[in-house]
């Protein structure tokens, strides 16, 4: 038999090692970033077109490459960071496989031109799709400037699977995020087809998350710092009541890398216990300086998944810090006798003794004295005092009533014997409906009983409602009197301007686009004004989780968003009018028997199925 295992040609080799570095924009954006820190740039910008797909440039003023240097760059495992096996447990820098440029060159068209401080020229190279098309000088300012374009030209399949250019420019900016978080002291400048849409000078890290997420972000910081042999921790946390139900505003970074731990994010969430609403996550941005030698960063390709040397240590250390910060600043309920107002001695009194308070009572008062016929009658004791008497001057009860004033019948009423016997989930004998559990409705029908989940079966019903706004050339909306101004980070405000349009089409009515602002000036009938952050921030969180697609997909997404949130809850008591109401609705909606997300709203149970149960 033939010989058949044989070594891939090097261009397939280097597609398929792409594959592993760059699925999209993001990690071109994210590779580039991290070599112009460890050639100790102090100024960095970025310039992308159309989500990356199209130009990825980036230029730094760090230390360049010589001419050879600069060949040698896009070899596989060429690098400048580590010689030997024993340095992986002594990084001190972004990289160290050697394998981002190579990638890069291999699926993209690459020109790069680099100068050394001591150079009087520099030079410049042209790459595509792994092969070099030429090298010469040129002159540059010192550092290096590369253009990636056209990424995936020569793989159409792997460029086919790329988003649109709102979400590839979301996942830009969170890797634009990470970096410029973990590097306060440089500064960045980052434009998206020529529209700026950062300019962060170099300044504190408290700052930087200012420009980052917003001027609001500075009132809901929480300062955590923490020093051990193990670790020292800093960075922020942010206030409880500030949580939101998206995960945009959650990062770790050990030694200034980036990474994700579903450990560590538990022992977060575990010094919130008790203070946050269900299904939201607080902001954290965690600082951990670690020994290198006791983490193992060659864990995958993307280098964020890190092996600590102890985890549990560093997990009870993580949490106990930041829940002695949320107690430092009086974050968590605090119960302190001594600072109770109500309870503090008066200044005016300090010197005054303890004194038995005088009690009088009046031994003749008798309340079942000179019962008559359904009526009681008090008799009222006469006052020696003065301020007693002071109470009826210039009253003449005798001459009014035709008896003595010193005394009065009070009518005694039945108390209604029906009053509380209705229980709270039963409705009234002759109603047609019964509510079950506060979650269903039971009905009769001709052929047995009717059970419905109510949860169901308004979403339904505000589903359809939604969607007949959409197709609506004029949708039904309520005009606020004062309209809302609500303050989003950068990615969230992408994010709103993507289902803006939609969200029109079900009755919202927006202002003039900020820059970290939405103003809301109108609502759909069914939306309370107070439900609007929150309903909001669930829209961006959900959208968050899925990808881009067409636009009726889009406003779909949408219904199905607003009509989780607003639908009512298992739990809730609804009278006889709504179970009526909303029963109405629903055998009145084109589909009854499903909710939006595909599930039974009812179901029937015949007689004949009573009666077998009962046999």
């Amino acid at each position: 038999m033939a010989d058949r295992i044989q070594i891939l040609p090097e261009h397939v080799a280097n597609q398929i090692a792409a594959g592993e570095v760059v699925q999209r924009p993001a990690s071109v954006v994210k590779e580039l970033l991290e070599n112009a820190i460890d050639a100790g740039a102090s100024s960095i910008e970025l310039i992308i077109r159309d989500g990356g797909k199209t130009l990825v440039h980036i230029a730094d003023d760090g230390c360049g490459m010589s001419p050879a240097d600069a060949r040698m760059s896009f070899e596989r495992h060429a690098t400048s960071k580590i010689r030997k096996a024993t340095d992986l447990f002594e990084l001190h820098t972004k990289g160290f496989r050697g394998e981002a440029l190579a990638s890069i060159a291999a699926i993209a068209q690459v020109e790069m031109t680099t100068r050394t401080a001591e150079a009087e020229t520099g030079t410049r190279l042209k790459i595509a799709g792994g092969k070099q098309l030429s090298e010469e000088e040129a002159v540059a300012p010192a550092g290096t400037s590369i253009q990636v374009k056209n990424l995936f030209f020569n793989i159409p399949a792997r460029r086919n699977f790329l988003k649109s250019d709102r979400v590839e420019l979301r996942h830009v900016l969170d890797e634009f995020h990470r970096v410029a978080l973990a590097h306060p002291g440089i500064r960045f400048k980052m434009l998206h087809n020529d529209q700026e849409l950062f300019n962060l000078p170099d300044s504190p890290l408290r700052k930087r998350l200012g420009y980052l997420f917003g001027d609001r972000m500075n009132s809901r910081l929480v300062p955590v710092r923490e020093e051990t042999q193990i670790a020292a921790i800093g960075g922020f946390v942010c206030k409880p009541e500030f949580a939101k139900k998206s995960r945009g505003e959650q990062f770790f970074f050990v030694n200034n890398r980036f990474i994700k731990s579903s450990y560590l994010h538990h022992a977060v969430m575990a010094a919130y216990e008790g203070l946050l609403k269900t299904d939201t996550y607080p902001g954290y941005f965690i600082f951990l300086d670690v020994p290198p030698e006791s983490i193992d960063i060659n864990i995958h390709p993307s280098k964020t998944e890190i092996k600590f040397e102890d985890e549990q240590s560093l997990y009870a250390i993580l949490r106990a810090a930041i829940k002695h910060s949320l107690g430092q600043f009086n974050i968590h309920p605090v119960l302190d006798f001594e600072k109770d107002q109500n309870l503090e001695t008066p200044y005016a009194y300090r010197n005054k003794g303890a004194e038995i308070p005088q009690i009088t009572v009046d031994r003749s008062f008798n309340p079942f004295a000179g019962e008559t016929g359904g009526g009681k009658k008090y008799t009222k004791a006469t006052a020696s005092s003065a301020h007693w008497e002071a109470l009826y001057e210039g009253l003449n009860t005798a001459e009014q009533t035709g008896k003595d004033s010193t005394e009065w019948v009070v009518e005694s009423e039945e108390r209604p014997r029906d009053l509380f016997e209705e229980s709270a989930d039963s409705s009234s004998s002759d109603s047609s409906t019964f509510q079950l559990g506060r979650k269903y409705i039971l009905t009769r029908v001709k052929s047995g009983l009717l059970l419905i989940d109510q949860h169901r079966a308004h979403q339904r019903v505000l589903y359809e409602g939604f969607l007949e706004n959409i197709t609506s050339s004029k949708p039904a909306s309520q005009v606020l009197l004062f309209p809302l101004k609500l303050s989003f980070s950068p990615a969230e405000m992408s994010i709103l301007k993507t289902i803006r349009e939609p969200l029109e089409g079900m009755g919202f009515r927006f202002g003039e686009e900020m820059e970290a602002e939405f103003e809301v000036q109108a609502l759909p009938f069914l939306i309370k004004e107070q439900e609007v952050p929150e309903l909001l921030d669930s829209l961006i969180a959900q959208w968050q989780q899925h990808e881009d697609t067409g636009a009726f997909s889009q406003g779909d997404r949408i219904a199905k968003s607003l009509c989780q949130a607003l639908a009512v809850k298992p739990g809730v008591v609804l009278d006889h009018v709504s179970q009526m109401a909303l029963i109405n609705d629903l055998f009145g909606c084109k589909e009854s028997a499903l909710s939006p997300f595909n599930k039974r709203i009812h179901t029937t149970l015949s007689m004949e199925e009573l009666e077998n149960k009962l046999k």
